[in-house]
């Protein structure tokens, strides 16, 4: 036992464990990317091109309380901030359920969305409007958007998963409400919030310009 504490005197000592690192890196789309992207969540047309989108590694918690690495593509501008939002967010074992290109789901967003995915990059028209959402920038994400839902005037969602998270004054995990880690953790990076939209209102919703 002696000879034991002598090799590993930390471990002996009753040593704290370092914390788990947080991962994160961006690159360039190659042209595999590029090919996975190309008529699905991008399209000739698209307000901003593929040279001008970036793909993250992104390390995260997940609702199991594991660590998970995920996926995601934003604008090149967009990178700083959310590397440092998403290092916040896992400093402090903010849980997400997944984080997936949605191109996984045809770029449909309710099909991710019915999967619970966080992700970002998608060229495609504001939620019931006929512009271009900030998705179709990538300055915008959409972070566990069951627990929290895009909420029309009366309480409607159009997820039933969601129906439960329609009351914001029950917080719950994976929840954004004022004051919690995860709206901080974008605010300290001078994104805006769509929880604080008048309604409709969109809790999953965080960007760079606030819309």
């Amino acid at each position: 036992m002696l000879l034991a504490c002598a090799m590993s005197l930390a471990l002996c000592a009753g040593a704290p464990a370092q914390p788990p690192e947080y991962t994160f890196s961006s690159r360039r789309l190659s042209p595999a990317l590029r090919h996975r992207l190309y008529g699905s969540s991008w399209h000739p047309g698209c307000p901003v091109p593929m040279s001008g989108l970036r793909y993250l590694r992104v390390g995260y918690w997940g609702f199991d309380r594991r660590r998970h690495k995920g996926e995601m593509v934003v604008a090149a501008s967009a990178v700083p901030a959310v590397r440092e939002a998403f290092a916040r967010l896992f400093a402090a074992r903010f849980p997400i359920r997944r984080m997936r290109l949605v191109d996984d789901y045809g770029a449909s967003d309710s099909r991710s969305i019915d999967h619970d995915n966080t992700s970002a990059f998608n060229c495609r028209n504001v939620t019931g409007g006929s512009g271009w959402s900030e998705h179709a920038y990538g300055r915008a994400i959409d972070i566990d958007p069951i627990e929290n839902p895009y909420v029309y005037p009366g309480g409607r969602v159009t997820h039933a998963a969601s129906r439960p998270y329609v009351d914001r004054s029950r917080h719950r995990r994976g929840m954004a409400y004022p004051g919690d880690v995860l709206v901080r953790a974008f605010t300290a990076v001078r994104w805006g919030w769509g929880g604080d939209w008048p309604p409709p209102t969109d809790y999953q919703h965080f960007s760079s310009t606030g819309r």
